[in-house]
Parts: C-alpha cells; structure tokens; sequence
C-alpha cells in the first residue's frame, strides 16, 4: 500500500461511516445561515416604533414624523408640514397611482422636480427600522430625481411596509425583476466638512419628513 493510499485509508477510519447526504446539505445551510444574534437589536419590537425612533435620533440628521391612520389623510399632513415650514402648497408629487388619486385641493401639483424645487411627496416601496431607511425603486410611476433636486422631500410610507433589517428587504426583493435603480434614503442630505458647520442640501434634500400610515393612528 502506497503512502497515499495509507493516508486515505486512515481518513476514512476517522471519519467514520458515510452520512447521508441529506444530513450533510442540512448542516452546511446551518453553518451558512445567519443567526438570529448577529442582527443588531431594535429599540423596541413594534417596527413602526423601531422606525420612527431611529429616523429622528442624532445619527440621522433633518428628520421628522407624522402619522396618519389612513392614505387619504396624507394631503392634510402635508398641508400641515408645509404651514408649519412656512413652505407655499406647490410640490412635485410622484406620479404613484394611490397618491394621485388623493384629494390635493388647494395644492399645485407638478410631476417633474426642477432644480429649485422645494417640496417633493413620494410614497416608498418600504422602509428598514434598523436604519431609519427609505427604500424606492426607479420606475415608470418612481421618478428618481424627486429623491434628490427639492430641499423638502416627504417620503409615504404604509406600517405594514416597515421591515426590521436591510436583510429582510433583501429577502422580499429576491425572484423580482431588478429595476434600474435602487435608492437607499436616510435622513437629510447634509456635510460638516466646511469649517466644521452644517450645511443641509449638499447632496440632496435639506430636510426629510416621514407621513407613515398606520391606522392605529387614530386611536
């Protein structure tokens, strides 16, 4: 018997007899899988709290939040917003069917943003609590330049759309068609890096504003 033959013969003796395959499979996706510890912990276990809470810490700069129990309440709130902003009712308005077809009396709607646009509405695919994210995806309906020109962006989104981890997005996502851009929003656009001061709107909206709609809210 060869020295290679010795070396195999003596690995099949410690390694004992052949498991089934099956088992085998099952303890490699153990060993691949992620475990429940490594996610980092939210502050609370109701994910609309989770969120709201991680949008509006120090770590996530320019942010604020509102509530309302149902879609057709999001006009009003952005009516409040802009009073007390001291912002004019015109905004660009994502050309979403569910938004569209809300009462915007006493508003001007356009769907375009322009370079000095200051108000922009849209309703997000959903939203991450670990993070305090906005998830959008480009589209027909999902213009990506309402995420970027205005210096007020309010983004929609629905309680039953906020998910715990980027991961769980990731998981919801898989099998559908990739779009061509995926935009990833937490809080305000701002820099410190001119003298050491703030400035919001270096490279997007000054200032974020959260509507979620959670019909707890009227409660």
């Amino acid at each position: 018997m060869s020295a290679r033959e010795k070396l195999f013969a003596r690995l099949r003796r410690d390694l004992g007899p052949p498991r089934p395959e099956a088992r085998i499979a099952a303890e490699a996706a153990a060993l691949a899988g992620e475990a429940p510890a490594s996610r980092p912990a939210l502050p609370c276990a109701d994910l609309v709290e989770a969120f709201a809470a991680r949008l509006v810490s120090p770590k996530v700069s320019g942010a604020s939040v509102a509530r309302v129990a149902r879609l057709a309440d999001v006009p009003k709130a952005v009516g409040a917003y802009c009073v007390a902003q001291g912002l004019a009712p015109a905004i660009a308005l994502q050309p979403e069917a569910a938004l569209a077809a809300l009462d915007w009396s006493g508003f001007t709607l356009h769907a375009q943003a322009g370079g000095d646009e200051a108000i922009a509405v849209s309703k997000a695919r959903c939203a991450i609590a670990e993070t305090g994210t906005f998830v959008f995806h480009s589209g027909a309906d999902t213009p990506v330049l309402l995420a970027f020109l205005p210096m007020h962006h309010i983004c929609v989104v629905e309680a039953d759309h906020i998910l715990g981890h980027l991961e769980d997005y990731a998981h919801a996502a898989a099998g559908e068609p990739a779009p061509r851009n995926v935009n990833l929003i937490t809080g305000a656009s701002g820099t410190s890096d001119i003298e050491g001061r703030l400035v919001r709107g270096a490279h997007g909206p000054g200032y974020l504003h959260a509507i979620i709609v959670d019909p707890r809210a009227a409660a």
